[in-house]
């Protein structure tokens, strides 16, 4: 662990103000959950995601889609893509997720691209593909998104895939 050389005091609430530059640094947006961790005599804090406990259903579920369908299901929290199938794991796996992705948190968007166009993942990355995205809502916030990428036409199968697996996950994290 670096330090930042920041000192910052405690205010008679309890509460610590984390300077503008670090949030910045750490993209923590305002609003975000933190995490708070204690060790001897150590404080820390991590950006804490609701889809953390998921990531393992998430991964089984993509996994299986793909072994079955074919099709290409990524999974999303707000900030980082934390389930994707194998191929692209070394490429996308827990890397930030594009601007795109994050207006589509925002705004709540659901998409169904029928036609091949350019999806980015991340602000380098990108697939020429058609896809299916929906949000996945848990207690009225969107926490994610499930990203279903294929180069074949998308019907309603692939539709139901991205709508289950959306609803599954936010369910689960209600519970």
């Amino acid at each position: 662990m670096e330090t930042t050389g920041v000192v910052r005091r405690i205010d008679e609430l309890g509460r610590i103000v984390i300077p503008k530059e670090i949030r910045r640094t750490l993209g923590i947006k305002d609003g975000a959950s933190l995490e708070i961790y204690v060790e001897k005599d150590m404080v820390a804090l991590k950006k804490y995601s609701t889809m953390n406990n998921l990531v393992e259903v998430a991964n089984i579920y993509s996994e299986t889609v793909y072994d079955t369908m074919k099709v290409e299901l990524f999974i999303t929290d707000r900030d980082y893509i934390i389930s994707c199938p194998n191929i692209h794991k070394k490429k996308y796996l827990n890397k930030q997720i594009s601007k795109f992705l994050e207006e589509c948190i925002s705004n709540r968007t659901k998409i169904n691209e029928e036609e091949y166009k350019r999806l980015y993942f991340t602000e380098e990355d990108y697939l020429e593909c058609n896809y299916i995205i929906s949000p996945i809502t848990a207690n009225g916030d969107v926490i994610g998104l499930v990203i279903l990428i294929s180069e074949k036409k998308l019907g309603e199968n692939e539709k139901n895939i991205v709508n289950i697996a959306s609803q599954f996950l936010g369910k689960n994290v209600e519970e």
